[in-house]
């Protein structure tokens, strides 16, 4: 039994080494699916157990589904390159108006579209409003990274990762909002104080002004209808405390089909340019953090944690978030929660200490490219575009801007017991 615990551990451990760091450029579902199969081909975790792993996921897929097609169809349409330009031109030639601009924007689109849609099909279109303002893109590339992070517990929509901490037992929207509408807020506001301060530089000087912006097209419209029409859909369901995933991919595939027919032209190339390995992905880190609980290292976690909640329950809720956050940052928050939400689980850890490992999975990530998913995917689309942002290069930025917004948010759920 302990040379086959031994062995899983080993394989989990390259396993989320190789989704981080990408050997071989291959995609990271790749190497996630391919340590899943190995785990259950050894004998490591039953074929049933596996099965019902995946199966757990099953909100987080359709919640994924519906989002990445929406993000999808407001891409080709178009909307996301006319916001940009808008922004631009409400910025007046000042970079610094334009860096508040495009802050309001990316924090709009993580709360209603979650942190992925802003990276993956924000970011694009502030490259190229930057690059039509003759404006250096850094700084403003960096805004769609640090927001998709910051704003991503607002509401429970605003994250995958909020669904896979929470499960099945995902907080009432009244409740969700009394819970993390100040703490976002101050993420909010002392990522965009700090991050502003640490691109004062390159935001010295004039930009270019009065973009020929062309209105936007009756189907960015119909796009724009969707996306709002999905954000209030998914208000009303979280404050009735029901799944969001099922609603999220009905209107996703509503508005996509409707856009489709408008077009008079097959699906196939729609489909083609969503990111679907992001769904074996998760189904993979499901089955690895399933193997984890099978061997004892949850059952173990969870022992210190109940323990802690139990003599010190603040102290305990507060290290378990900071710990969370930072831990992010070496195995990806996805795994980082799967295994908190596990542990917290076991535990029966208090609702003081779910909050606080919450809000470290969700903006503990600002800190590297490794992080999170949305932040891997955002450097994915800087790198399609000719940009190059090192490790080392976020990470000095993200030491400065993570910690601040991270011990205020986690103050803020402390203080409010």
């Amino acid at each position: 039994m302990a040379s086959h615990n031994l062995l899983a551990w080993i394989i989990c451990a390259v396993t989320t080494a190789a989704v981080i760091t990408r050997p071989f450029k291959w995609p990271e579902a790749i190497w996630a699916v391919s340590g899943a199969v190995l785990i259950v081909a050894l004998g490591l975790l039953p074929v049933g157990d596996a099965l019902r792993a995946i199966g757990k996921g099953a909100d987080v897929y359709l919640f994924l589904i519906g989002m990445m097609l929406l993000s999808e169809v407001a891409r080709r349409e178009g909307l996301f390159d006319w916001v940009a330009a808008m922004a631009v031109n409400h910025a007046q030639a000042s970079p610094k108006r334009l860096f508040l601009l495009i802050y309001g924007a990316g924090t709009v689109v993580t709360i209603f579209l979650s942190n992925d849609a802003t990276a993956v099909v924000l970011t694009p279109a502030v490259f190229a409003a930057a690059r039509k303002a003759k404006a250096n893109p850094l700084p403003f590339l960096f805004v769609c990274a640090f927001i998709a992070n910051a704003a991503s517990f607002v509401l429970p929509i605003s994250n995958p990762a909020n669904l896979v901490l929470y499960g099945n037992h995902m907080p009432s929207l009244g409740a969700w909002l009394q819970r993390f509408l100040l703490p976002s807020a101050l993420s909010i506001v002392a990522t965009y104080l700090v991050l502003r301060w640490t691109q004062r530089r390159p935001l010295e000087g004039t930009i270019a002004a009065d973009l020929a912006v062309e209105p936007l097209s009756i189907n960015g419209r119909v796009a724009m209808a969707g996306i709002g029409l999905t954000a209030v859909t998914l208000l009303v369901v979280s404050a009735l405390d029901q799944p969001l995933g099922l609603p999220t991919a009905v209107l996703g595939v509503l508005t996509a089909t409707v856009l489709q027919l408008r077009r008079r032209a097959w699906p196939w190339p729609l489909l083609k340019d969503i990111s679907w390995g992001v769904l074996p992905l998760v189904a993979g880190l499901f089955i690895l953090v399933e193997t984890l609980n099978r061997t004892g290292v949850i059952r173990a976690l969870a022992t210190l944690l109940e323990q802690g909640a139990r003599s010190a329950p603040a102290s305990t809720a507060g290290a378990s978030g900071l710990t969370i956050a930072f831990a992010s940052n070496l195995i990806n928050n996805l795994p980082a929660g799967l295994i908190a939400s596990s542990t917290a689980a076991v535990a029966h850890a208090p609702q003081s200490v779910v909050d606080a490992l919450l809000i470290g999975v969700d903006l503990g990530p600002n800190l590297s490219i490794t992080g999170s998913l949305a932040t891997i995917l955002w450097l994915t689309a800087i790198r399609r575009e000719g940009e190059e942002v090192t490790f080392m290069a976020f990470f000095k930025v993200g030491c400065v801007v993570m910690l601040p917004a991270l011990l205020l948010a986690i103050g803020a759920r402390m203080l409010a017991g």
